[in-house]
């Protein structure tokens, strides 16, 4: 009788030592579960910048873009881009001094959105003064709220303006015929 409570205690313990373990077995598979388990996507909101909510109009400047939400292009634009170094080489030796240059463009606008980031990178390797620099947002039907804009005569954005002595040299329109450090020499050197 001994050897019967015996064995049924060994029992006894041997089984609720099974279920200790199931349970911790189950809660580790449970665990595992919730910080393993299947990737999951996460998505990031995507900015729609045809929203008005998202558009810069008017004066504005470079920090404007370097900011939520217009960074997400801006950023990845300007660092992408690799200009000619040679045609950098040759706009280095074109004197900055009476230059000003207006960038028209609209943040709604893939044009703008791809070309201004890379004119920028041109800019910078030139280092053309920021300062001489007139950012101007407009809207989808290419107006914006600032004095005289009409004189501009804007139809595509983006609209680079080069200004020699505060006379219009010359213009990139939407899209660079050549390459937009080589359309900037070549307005330059007319």
């Amino acid at each position: 009788m001994v050897k019967f409570y015996f064995l049924l205690i060994i029992s006894f313990i041997l089984m609720e030592g099974c279920k200790t373990v199931k349970k911790e077995t189950e809660v580790t598979q449970s665990k595992y579960l919730i910080t393993i388990g299947e990737p999951k996507i996460i998505e990031q909101p995507v900015t729609d910048f045809s929203e008005q909510s998202t558009w810069v109009l008017g004066y504005f400047t470079k920090s404007r873009m370097t900011g939520q939400p217009h960074s997400e292009w801006f950023i990845k634009g300007f660092d992408s881009y690799n200009p000619d170094n040679n045609v950098i080489i040759e706009l280095n030796t074109i004197n900055k001094d009476l230059l000003t240059i207006k960038i028209i463009l609209g943040t709604w606008c893939p044009d703008s959105r791809r070309e201004v980031p890379r004119f920028l990178r041109v800019i910078d390797l030139w280092q053309f003064p920021e300062e001489k620099i007139t950012f101007i947002g407009v809207d989808n039907a290419k107006l914006s709220p600032v004095g005289e804009f009409e004189t501009l005569n804007i139809e595509r954005v983006p609209t680079f303006i080069i200004y020699k002595n505060n006379i219009e040299a010359g213009r990139i329109i939407e899209n660079p015929t050549t390459s937009l450090e080589q359309d900037m020499v070549n307005i330059l050197k007319n």
